[in-house]
């Protein structure tokens, strides 16, 4: 909530980048909502999020609308970084604040289409025959289907911008050096980026890939819910911790700069204390 009221209230973080982040927190705003939604129907009731019933149909869609939305913003984010460090080597391309509304409206329409399939009917209600044991009423082939192609543009698509990106800093530096200039901004530029995409691709790998393992064990497994009590919902249940984490980790990742982000909050409190001066004089 701080980071996106910081953006919107910021003139000067009106930006296509920024847009992107302020998604992206809404994204884990909701991640956390859903989540929330779901601890207390499992606090009132734990043997409907065990069992599956149709209470859980609109929390667990919900859930994974927030996640999807989340992997799509961490993918913009990505992409937009380096078609912005690339667009004077190779494309003459410029992220405009348009190209980012646009970008934020068809990531939350596909990732409600894609999460909201479940509501639409695509559910083990009725059949017992391909139920999820972890997240029940949904089917196995529905996790599977939203969960492959996923995990393979999370993981894939970041990789090859954040590593282009470094590679293109790299040349330039290289170039610099050639002509005898100094390279003490490249390298520092260099050195960012590759801190913070391995820290983006460790948080991913530490939060995503358990979820990622029980959607493999749920494809493979040919137990009943009760043969599998308690201990695999307890690993499910420090899977989704493990998400909320990430919701977390991804304002402070990409808004890394808390002295900036506390000298922004500082000038919103004066910018504030200067209006009720003047209104009061």
């Amino acid at each position: 909530c701080t980071v996106i009221f910081t953006r919107l209230a910021t003139r000067d973080l009106h930006k296509p980048i920024s847009i992107l982040f302020c998604n992206l927190a809404v994204s884990d705003l909701f991640t956390s909502f859903s989540g929330f939604w779901i601890s207390m129907l499992f606090i009132t009731n734990p043997d409907i999020t065990i069992f599956g019933s149709q209470d859980m149909l609109a929390p667990y869609s919900l859930y994974t609308t927030s996640i999807l939305s989340t992997i799509y913003n961490l993918v913009s984010i990505g992409i937009e970084r380096y078609l912005a460090v690339a667009k004077s080597m190779r494309t003459r391309f410029r992220v405009a604040r348009n190209h980012s509304m646009a970008v934020v409206f068809i990531s939350w329409v596909l990732a409600f289409f894609l999460g909201c399939l479940p509501l639409m009917g695509w559910n083990c209600l009725q059949a017992e025959r391909s139920i999820s044991v972890l997240y029940s009423p949904f089917c196995v082939d529905y996790l599977v289907f939203i969960t492959l192609p996923n995990v393979v543009v999370a993981f894939l698509v970041p990789l090859f911008t954040y590593l282009r990106i470094i590679i293109i800093l790299r040349k330039r530096k290289l170039r610099m050096q050639a002509c005898g200039q100094a390279t003490g901004t490249y390298k520092s530029a260099e050195t960012q980026v590759a801190r913070t995409s391995i820290s983006i691709w460790l948080l991913a790998l530490v939060s995503y890939a358990p979820f990622f393992a029980g959607v493999i064990f749920d494809a493979t497994n040919q137990r009943c819910h009760t043969d599998l009590y308690p201990g695999v919902y307890i690993f499910r249940n420090c899977t989704a911790m493990l998400i909320t984490i990430t919701c977390l980790g991804n304002p402070l990742l990409y808004t890394l700069r808390l002295r900036e982000l506390g000298a922004k909050l500082k000038a919103l409190r004066c910018l504030s204390a200067n209006r009720v001066r003047a209104c009061a004089i």
